[in-house]
């Protein structure tokens, strides 16, 4: 399909009056569809196996989705911007993950990410859902554009309650910084009382940094978000804070060893109850929930690219929660976790993969693959993941997959 009728095939979809703005628009369709074949399992939980997820296998998708983006120019430097990118899920056409729990990314128009907005040599300025915090970018991009799942740490995705909450977050401002001696930054705000009912407080706020660094063969970054929900009648506001570093050397193209350090602090209750009400304190170790609990972790992550073929290895170690009031509520809260992957590219566009990636918890944890709704498991049927009665079981997965982007 050449440009020009693209352009009108977008217009009719969307009842916009084509022959007033075809020869003037640059609007482009792009996607990926992302499905495959694999096993998961969560077992060895403390309670006996009876809290056990068995070994199921599955025809699953990783984050397929279809966009729109165009611009125009306005003269003198400037551009008009939109985005509007939408997930789909190709195994079954719902809205579901792999747990039936539903997914919020998929179904609905830029129910992924969209925006709309101006660009200059000043920057960029938007309007939407825009990505914050969790994206490694230059420095690991394994399960964000090559394989269906990674080092669930690498994105602050803890287990406990301690998953710092935030990816891709509606009703946000963002401005992106031009590069300047190969530094460039996001800074990202989002109110959180959009929706507050009558006589409710609405001083919540969502704050963003992201600050990149890219020299010859050296990479890095730092990562930072702090999410304050609305005061309360009683009590405090729940607050999430994350912190991560990253930094990579790229030693040939295509092959790159980085390091991932996150940190979660979770402050009267914090993510989770800010994104699914009371049932978030289920979740945490402290029963108390008016702790600050804090947890970090880090891990290594290897490409390496050799003619058509990429290998991909990484390992992670999560340390113990601190800060629990209730004595024990911390102990045995940590875990680990590796991968190994293997992709062949048959073409820029098409790759099929093969990968096994397992998390040993301790006694007390429940960290899973709930990045990409990749699990089975499901908390409270809110969320993705591991219940608390299943602390101590191991998720495991394994299989093939086929990515093609278009």
């Amino acid at each position: 399909m050449n440009r020009k009728v693209m352009v009108f095939a977008v217009a009719a979809a969307l009842g916009a009056p084509a022959a007033g703005w075809a020869q003037s628009s640059n609007v482009q369709i792009y996607g990926r569809v992302h499905l495959g074949f694999d096993n998961y399992s969560a077992t060895g939980a403390t309670a006996g196996s009876a809290a056990d997820f068995k070994s199921r296998y599955r025809v699953y998708d990783a984050a397929s989705r279809v966009g729109f983006t165009g611009s125009e120019d306005l003269g003198g430097g400037l551009k008009a911007v939109f985005l509007m990118e939408s997930g789909a899920n190709v195994d079954s056409g719902g809205i579901a993950g792999q747990s039936g729990v539903a997914n919020p990314f998929t179904g609905f128009l830029s129910s992924r990410i969209g925006h709309l907005g101006l660009q200059g040599k000043w920057g960029l300025l938007t309007f939407g859902k825009s990505n914050v915090w969790w994206a490694n970018y230059a420095q690991e991009q394994v399960s964000a554009n090559f394989i269906a799942a990674g080092m669930p740490s690498f994105n602050g995705l803890f287990g406990r309650g301690m998953g710092v909450g935030v990816t891709r977050v509606s009703n946000t401002v963002q401005y992106t910084s031009p590069t300047m001696g190969g530094v460039s930054a996001i800074l990202s705000y989002s109110p959180n009382g959009e929706a507050s009912a009558v006589n409710v407080n609405t001083d919540g706020r969502l704050w963003g940094l992201t600050v990149h660094g890219q020299w010859g063969g050296i990479g890095a970054g730092y990562d930072w978000v702090r999410n304050r929900g609305n005061l309360p009648a009683v009590g405090s506001a729940a607050v999430s804070t994350g912190h991560k570093l990253r930094a990579g050397m790229y030693y040939a193209p295509g092959s790159q060893v980085s390091l991932i350090w996150s940190k979660s602090v979770q402050e009267n209750g914090g993510a989770l109850v800010i994104a699914a009400g009371a049932a978030g304190f289920a979740l945490l170790p402290d029963p108390t929930a008016t702790a600050s609990l804090s947890q970090t972790g880090w891990g290594l992550n290897w490409e390496h690219t050799f003619g058509n073929v990429q290998a991909f290895a990484q390992w992670a170690k999560v340390g113990n929660i601190s800060g629990c009031v209730v004595a024990g509520a911390c102990s045995n809260t940590n875990a680990k976790s590796w991968l190994l992957a293997a992709r062949y590219n048959f073409s820029k566009r098409t790759g099929a993969y093969f990968q096994y990636t397992s998390i040993a918890n301790a006694a007390n944890y429940n960290m899973d693959y709930v990045g990409g709704w990749m699990t089975s498991a499901g908390t409270l049927g809110l969320l993705p993941g591991l219940p608390p009665g299943s602390v101590g079981a191991d998720p495991r997965m394994y299989g093939v997959g086929v990515m093609y982007n278009f």
